[in-house]
């Protein structure tokens, strides 16, 4: 007991610890702001020539640098010969690490792919070719070709003048993901790294790693269908799809007259129609974190948004697509799925229902809308997300939830699909579509 007044002591202290570290880390990045602001001018004027300068020498050679300069003046003006052994061993091992890195580099390179697109799962190959276009032979080097945050080395023999070097590689391909291919540069260094020197050999390239889809049998945007577009629960006292007769109230077009009821009724009486409508399916993905229980069931609903996204692309029908950020082009099935090759969590995420009530409103004439969420969705928001769409448009929920196997039930005026597996999803909609 007697311990408890200094363990209780220890919280405000740590808690005034903690705010004047934080406050510490505001004044350092406030401090570092000024100073960048400050210097941006001098920096942009002295960039030509310093940048070729930092560009070579690593921040292991600065250092050397540093112990050098005192090194030599130190032991000059002491008299330390000790220092001054240093300071000529450091000068000495620097200039060596130049010869290194000098001379003009006179090799060309070619990246070739055999795709720019491929599937998650898949290798995609290609191929480097180096020549020396120079009238001297080359000598050997190291070339690098950046793969998104990796980088794949070659090593280049020397090459006589004109002569041709070619690489293949394969790029596995275990996420999908949008990666930067390249640029394809030419390193010199020395044997202890302290100085590189890259020159550029080819542009850069983007590789888009799409997600999994499979193919849906018939529409992915319609369910019920007749001669001009989907039939919804909405009367129209003008279109094509025949529903029922009424009595004539002022104002009703003549030409829809039926005049053997009105022979045989005595009243007049008119015809009533049902709103057809052209094929729009809506795709609403989240990216929301907290609805998901792990990154496979984002990867599942992403699979899901690009197989009914392509499939009603591919039939001619009109595509909304939208995540919980932002929208995303329809255009085109390819366009799609490399927008979906770059979807991932977004920390400012809203809820679906929010989604739908900001970006929703954007959306005119959809049909049916699916809405793609993990396991974790709040079922009451999927019930506020419904709100958010016009009663007349039939909406589906799929949640993703890897391993689980496939169920269909209706809650309350939406469908909810729990989904384990994507070659299940042909089926899910084989089932949406029975009467």
């Amino acid at each position: 007991m007697s311990g408890a007044p200094g363990v209780a002591a220890r919280g405000p202290l740590r808690v005034r610890a903690v705010g004047l570290r934080r406050r510490a880390g505001a004044w350092t990045f406030a401090l570092r702001a000024w100073l960048s602001a400050a210097t941006a001018r001098p920096r942009a004027a002295l960039a030509p020539l310093t940048d070729p300068v930092t560009a070579v020498v690593s921040p292991a050679a600065w250092a050397l640098l540093v112990l050098l300069v005192p090194a030599l003046v130190a032991g000059w003006a002491l008299g330390w010969v000790e220092l001054l052994l240093v300071g000529f061993a450091l000068t000495a091992l620097l200039l060596i690490c130049l010869a290194f890195v000098l001379g003009a580099h006179r090799a060309t390179a070619e990246l070739d792919l055999s795709r720019q697109r491929v599937v998650v799962g898949e290798r995609a190959n290609g191929r480097l070719v180096l020549s020396n276009a120079g009238a001297r032979r080359a000598p050997s080097a190291l070339v690098e070709l950046p793969v998104g945050r990796t980088v794949a080395g070659f090593d280049v023999p020397s090459l006589a003048p004109g002569a041709v070097h070619e690489e293949l590689f394969a790029i596995p391909t275990r996420r999908r993901a949008i990666l930067d291919l390249g640029p394809v540069r030419a390193v010199r260094a020395d044997p202890f790294l302290l100085l590189r020197r890259e020159h550029r050999l080819t542009e850069a390239r983007l590789l888009h790693v799409h997600p999994r889809t499979v193919l849906i049998e018939g529409t992915a945007a319609g369910f019920l269908r007749d001669l001009e577009g989907l039939t919804v629960r909405k009367l129209a006292d003008n279109d094509v799809s025949f529903h029922a007769l009424r009595e004539y109230v002022p104002g009703d077009d003549r030409r829809f007259v039926h005049w053997k009821s009105t022979a045989r009724t005595g009243t007049l009486m008119v015809r009533q129609f049902e709103e057809t409508r052209r094929s729009h399916l809506l795709v609403a993905l989240s990216t929301r974190l907290d609805d998901y229980a792990d990154d496979d069931e984002l990867e599942l609903a992403v699979s899901v948004a690009g197989s009914l996204g392509a499939q009603t692309l591919r039939e001619g029908h009109t595509l909304s697509a939208l995540t919980s950020v932002a929208h995303l082009r329809s255009d085109h099935a390819t366009v799609l799925l490399d927008q979906l090759s770059g979807v991932d969590y977004d920390p400012a995420a809203p809820r679906l229902s929010a989604t739908l009530r900001r970006l929703g409103r954007d959306v005119h004439g959809a049909s049916v809308a699916v809405l793609l969420t993990g396991s974790l969705a709040e079922p009451a928001d999927l019930r506020r997300a419904r709100r958010q769409l016009a009663p007349d448009v039939r909406v589906i929920v799929v949640r993703s939830q890897v391993g689980a196997d496939l169920a269909l039930r209706p809650m309350g005026d939406l469908d909810l699909v729990t989904l384990g597996v994507l070659e299940e999803l042909p089926t899910v909609m084989r089932r949406l579509a029975a009467p």
